[in-house]
């Protein structure tokens, strides 16, 4: 197995964080603790510019740990995907990687599987269960 680049594994532990309950219950005690120190500092101009520069850096990071892990998660997915595409018999192995295709392409292939769709209700009433496979000519 791959060695882990060290990103990878800061950015799976801050997603393991971020999303815990406990970074949770830590966010809303800063939001407590700046409420109630509002009276404190008389709701000053500063006041205020701590939190919303505290959220607004927050909020930046936490969209590329977002972003990575969603991209990590999408990879793994299409891998998985492919192997079953691979694996049945009769599953048309141009699926594989389906995902790199041009957008054209794209649209050319889900009007086929369009057209597959309607042959499979059209056999329904054929196939009550409708689990027929009516074939698209490749």
């Amino acid at each position: 197995m791959a060695t882990i680049g060290k990103f990878t594994r800061f950015a799976n532990a801050a997603s393991r964080f971020t999303g815990s309950p406990l970074s949770f219950m830590l966010a809303i005690a800063v939001v407590v603790a700046w409420v109630v120190s509002g009276p404190i500092f008389k709701f000053s101009n500063t006041w205020q510019l701590v939190i919303n520069t505290g959220t607004t850096i927050i909020t930046f990071l936490m969209v590329f740990l977002i972003q990575n892990s969603q991209n990590r998660d999408s990879k793994a997915l299409q891998i998985k995907l492919d192997e079953l595409i691979r694996a049945t018999k009769g599953a048309h192995n141009e699926l594989l990687d389906l995902e790199e295709l041009e957008e054209g392409d794209l649209q050319a292939m889900k009007d086929r599987y369009e057209v597959l769709a309607q042959r499979a209700r059209d056999c329904k009433h054929e196939d009550d269960a409708g689990t027929g496979s009516p074939d698209v000519a490749v």
